[in-house]
């Protein structure tokens, strides 16, 4: 009789305040220490290491946008999130499948500050998510050609969806104590945030009530023109993943006052968060985006190097110099006066209605006035000195948006010969990356084109020594940059015996 009395006394004595909070402590590290060793976890975290350094390594981004760099941390670490999810709810299960759960009743801890301590238990999962957040984020930061400014709170997005789906893998412990359970909403999460069946595009609306929101468009944006939430989404997520966790432990019987008013503060939190989140573009914005795309002028600092004007959005200003030495070497080739012709290269976007669209910026009919985009490195040098050669043979984008004939010669091997391996920088000029027959040329407007004889007239011209085509472009200049010129007859100034068919040109 006094037995059963004694231990209910025991079970019913509660632990000093310090005790239990080290206890809990305790058996978070260990937990924590037990989920670092998982199979999934491991798997999962020598993925996301390997992309890492598959990332950084590759040569084509070395000029980034901070403002791009930031959000493009936040894919990798949903891998992660997801063995975070399976394993914490299978570490909440585990004394239930090995039958172990009533040998608890003997430790201080309650089955609440056990949940909690498994919640506890992702967090370092969480922080060396974060260490590869910073380390992705810096590389790119440190880069000579960064430009921009990155966000603390697009970078918080990745170890906060890891808190989140692990505290999702408790609660779902609690709620459905199933080992079913778990693998199922994996698969589920996969297939809408991996496999993005849910719609992470757009600026607005349900898209923020996923963990990453990105981007559809392809060209990077002043951060002043982003309008992203990115502070109330890190504060959704926050709010998200300690709302999950209380959850779990007022379910596991822990149902004090402060419990229940600490999950009610966290949901207002998350509610605030996601709502805030969720709200229309602010007018401001939109404004700033108009004035961005209709009169580029107005925002931005200009630059006189040489003999040409560059101009620039703040951010970019110190892109001027890669844009000077593109004019520079499209002019030392050419003859006549656009040796020394002024240009005036300003930058241009177009984000008068979304971020979202790719669409393409019409040619300017301001005379000698070349446009450059936001994105730079790669693609991008080849058209750009395109587009230079064509405001120099035509004297502006609009009526470079209408080159036909012989002057496409002139303009490519201008474009080309200055480059470190042409006819590299020729495959990838053309959109169908060929070296033959006809091909549409991209550039900062509308594309160009070319066509077969002009490819065969200009791989010729690039394979003969520089300074010989050189004394032949500037002794012929003028006619060469004649609009009536035609193929044939440029392929006979220049000294390239082929036959190149007619010229297909509008009347």
């Amino acid at each position: 009789m006094t037995a059963p009395v004694l231990e209910k006394e025991a079970q019913a004595a509660p632990a000093a305040p310090g005790t239990s909070t080290a206890a809990v402590l305790a058996l978070a590290l260990f937990e924590a220490r037990r989920l670092l060793l998982r199979l999934p976890v491991l798997l999962a975290l020598t993925g996301y290491t390997a992309w890492l350094v598959w990332h950084n390594l590759q040569p084509w981004d070395e000029f980034p946008v901070l403002q791009d760099a930031d959000r493009a941390t936040q894919g990798g670490p949903l891998f992660v999130a997801l063995a975070a999810l399976l394993c914490a709810n299978q570490a909440v299960l585990r004394s239930r499948r090995r039958d172990t759960e009533r040998h608890f009743a003997v430790l201080a801890l309650s089955p609440g500050q056990r949940t909690a301590a498994h919640a506890l238990s992702v967090v370092p999962l969480a922080l060396l998510v974060a260490v590869g957040v910073v380390a992705q984020f810096t590389w790119e930061a440190v880069k000579p050609g960064a430009v921009g400014h990155g966000s603390p709170a697009e970078l918080l997005v990745g170890p906060l969806t890891v808190l989140v789906f692990g505290a999702l893998g408790v609660l779902l412990a609690r709620l459905v104590p199933s080992g079913v359970a778990a693998p199922l909403l994996v698969v589920v999460f996969f297939l809408m945030f991996v496999g993005a069946a849910f719609p992470f595009g757009g600026e607005t609306g349900a898209a923020w009530l996923a963990p990453v929101v990105g981007t559809a468009g392809k060209h990077p944006f002043p951060s002043g023109l982003l309008g992203r939430p990115a502070a109330w989404h890190a504060l959704y997520l926050a709010g998200l993943a300690l709302t999950a966790a209380l959850l779990a432990v007022l379910l596991s019987g822990s149902r004090g006052r402060r419990v229940q008013a600490a999950v009610a503060a966290t949901l207002a939190v998350t509610v605030l968060g996601g709502a805030a989140q969720t709200r229309d573009v602010p007018g401001a914005t939109m404004a700033a985006r108009q004035r961005a795309s209709l009169t580029p002028e107005k925002e931005q600092t200009c630059q006189r190097r040489g003999t040409s004007e560059y101009c620039a959005f703040p951010e970019w200003a110190p892109r001027t110099a890669d844009w000077e030495r593109v004019v520079r070497g499209v002019q030392s080739l050419a003859g006549g006066s656009a040796q020394g012709q002024r240009l005036l290269v300003r930058q241009r976007l177009n984000a008068g209605y979304s971020l979202y669209e790719d669409s393409v910026l019409s040619p300017s009919a301001t005379p000698h006035q070349v446009t450059v985009g936001t994105a730079w490195g790669g693609n991008r040098v080849p058209e750009f000195s395109t587009a230079v050669a064509a405001v120099l043979v035509a004297g502006d984008e609009k009526a470079a948006a209408k080159l036909c004939g012989g002057r496409m010669v002139t303009v490519m091997w201008l474009s080309l010969a200055w480059q470190d391996d042409p006819e590299a920088q020729l495959r990838h000029v053309r959109l169908d990356d060929s070296l033959s027959g006809d091909a549409i040329v991209l550039s900062p407007t509308e594309p160009l084109s070319m066509t077969a004889g002009q490819t065969d007239v200009v791989r010729a011209l690039l394979d003969r020594p520089m300074p010989s085509v050189v004394g032949r472009v500037k002794a012929h200049w003028a006619e060469l940059t004649s609009p009536k010129l035609t193929t044939a007859r440029a392929a006979e100034l220049l000294g390239v015996p082929a036959k190149v068919g007619p010229d297909r040109c509008e009347a």
